[in-house]
């Protein structure tokens, strides 16, 4: 019976791990966004992008991610988190200022909030990031700071809508346009047809190949811009990058209106050691269950003997 249970235990399959996505594909119904806010270290707040299902801890252990746990409760509490892109990968607070031994207090710690889809304020996660499944759509968040143990106290101080995802499709995603109309007809004889004699109506822009500004005439030098830069002379700016980093070129970095500026944490090359939770308790069950197997044969040796 003994080892049949260590059997069962050996076989028990591996939770599925969290899908790093480019933060284009998390979308207002699909996959979720993961957000931590850096600012108490003078950092930005980072934002990922992660399929589901998945839980919390997994969020926080792919596409370069990476968390420490207590050595008090095991990984599933979350001591220190850090990013393989921001730092160098440095976790947060460093052991110079929490070294993780016993239950941080709840005037500086890591705090889980969770905005489901639709919603635009913050729930104080009642589960730990090991047991709390995100749903398609919504937004993980992780601040560092003073928050008590009913999060009445210490909440972000900006909106879900800052951070999550606005867009109704991957971003990449190609759709079928309708076929351009055909132009109607031109009237016989107009003013840009062979024959016509008729100038342009008064208020509307000569036509191709007419005289008019900006168009040579015989004998005259160009008037008016050229084509390529707009009236005034200045060139239209290419549009800005989106800010990101993880080997993204980054651009300024943006502020929400009410909270810290925001860069999109793009999945790094190399994935992040996964530690799906502590082996300690699985090995000490399996110790017990093999010294009771030896204890049980050594005494039926005994019987037998006697």
């Amino acid at each position: 019976m003994a080892l049949a249970i260590v059997g069962a235990l050996a076989l028990t399959p591996a939770p599925a791990l969290a899908d790093p996505l480019p933060i284009g594909q998390c979308t207002t119904s699909s996959g979720v966004i993961l957000a931590v806010d850096f600012s108490r270290w003078g950092g930005p707040l980072l934002r990922s992008c992660g399929t589901t299902p998945t839980t919390g801890y997994q969020l926080l252990n792919q596409g370069g991610w990476r968390t420490t746990g207590t050595q008090h409760d095991g990984p599933a509490f979350i001591c220190r988190i850090g990013y393989a892109g921001h730092q160098g990968g440095t976790q947060y607070p460093t052991p110079a200022d929490e070294r993780c031994a016993l239950t941080p207090p709840a005037s500086a710690y890591w705090s889980y909030w969770h905005a489901d889809p639709g919603q635009n304020s913050w729930v104080y996660s009642q589960l730990g990031a090991m047991s709390y499944k995100p749903k398609p759509g919504s937004v993980d968040l992780w601040i560092f700071g003073a928050t008590d143990i009913g999060g009445t106290q210490g909440r972000p101080t900006f909106s879900p809508n800052s951070v999550r995802a606005r867009n109704g499709k991957p971003i990449g995603t190609t759709t079928t346009a309708p076929p351009p109309a055909a132009p109607p007809p031109a009237p016989p004889g107009g003013g840009n047809q062979p024959g016509g004699g008729n100038p342009p109506a008064a208020g509307n822009p000569p036509a191709p190949g007419d005289p008019g500004v900006g168009d040579p005439q015989p004998g005259l030098p160009p008037t008016g811009p050229p084509a390529s830069i707009p009236v005034g002379g200045t060139p239209t700016p290419p549009a800005s990058p989106t800010p990101s980093v993880g080997g993204v070129p980054a651009g300024p970095p943006s502020a929400t209106p009410d909270g810290p500026r925001v860069l999109d944490a793009e999945p790094t090359a190399t994935a992040a050691r996964q530690d799906s939770g502590s082996a300690l308790p699985a090995l000490i069950t399996v110790g017990l269950l093999a010294l009771l197997t030896l204890v049980g044969g050594v005494v039926g040796w005994r019987r037998r003997r006697t």
